[in-house]
């Protein structure tokens, strides 16, 4: 059986070169495209040569139809209107996407919602193995400790450069805590707390985020109970953990029927 060719997107960023990477040394796929936004000065150039590989012959692209047309998945990192772009595309091609990407407003989820419908898509806030088992214990904790006794914070740190806030980790462990309580994340989440704001109220699930430096990422679910307190905490210390994640998600993915999946399913914590 042949290696699954995958494409990637956002191909020059630091993500997309890690991913150029992953692909290429992973067993099972190869990397069949990289695909750029016009006007990038990285189309043109040999997709291995910007990941620090030598040359591997894939040439970076501004048009993503034909790469997609020649391959079996696609790895995307990028931004949610480009992802959205992406998962139509993927949806015409019928082949896998694997969406690493965060920050999606709500119209954006019902339009990869749709292109799921044709294409198989795999989409998770984050992509690590260690952070779906984290989101596992998470979601039992909070199942098993009362929201009279323990409240539930998330506290996330990252790089200067991200630009959506709480990250989408943070959002997944979110959800993974008020699934544990069975209530809806958005109705009982605080993401911001200035001035005088009053006594906590009960069972609210509250987010602090901060920014700096070169962090990869690093977040905590505190329950805070009176007189004891449990942190449930993961770090990343390398983009290459996402990486492997999104292509073991891809491999996964491939030969199954569309739809959309989560990091759950792939990892068998569903």
């Amino acid at each position: 059986m042949s290696d699954m060719g995958l494409v990637v997107v956002g191909a020059g960023g630091r993500m997309g070169q890690t991913l150029i990477r992953t692909a290429h040394s992973m067993p099972g796929v190869r990397v069949a495209g990289a695909v750029e936004r016009k006007g990038s000065p990285h189309v043109g150039l040999d997709a291995g040569e910007l990941a620090g590989l030598g040359r591997i012959g894939v040439t970076i692209t501004d048009d993503p139809v034909p790469a997609f047309a020649k391959a079996d998945g696609v790895l995307d990192f990028t931004a949610p209107a480009a992802t959205v772009e992406f998962a139509g595309y993927a949806a015409q091609a019928r082949i896998v996407h694997v969406i690493g990407t965060t920050g999606f407003t709500q119209e954006n989820e019902a339009g990869i919602a749709a292109a799921a419908r044709h294409a198989t898509i795999v989409k998770s806030g984050n992509m690590s193995l260690g952070v779906n088992l984290l989101a596992v214990l998470v979601e039992q904790a909070a199942q098993a400790l009362d929201p009279e006794d323990f409240d539930i914070e998330i506290l996330e740190m990252h790089h200067r450069h991200k630009v959506d806030a709480p990250s989408g980790t943070a959002l997944l462990l979110g959800e993974a805590a008020a699934a544990g309580r069975g209530i809806r994340l958005g109705e009982h989440s605080v993401r911001v707390r200035d001035g005088h704001t009053g006594p906590r109220k009960e069972g609210d699930i509250g987010f602090a985020t901060l920014r700096g430096g070169s962090v990869v990422g690093d977040h905590s679910v505190i329950l805070a109970g009176v007189g004891e307190r449990i942190t449930l905490s993961h770090n990343a210390e390398d983009r290459a953990i996402f990486a492997r994640g999104a292509v073991k998600a891809a491999l996964w993915a491939h030969g199954r029927k569309p739809g959309l999946y989560s990091m759950r399913d792939v990892l068998g914590l569903s």
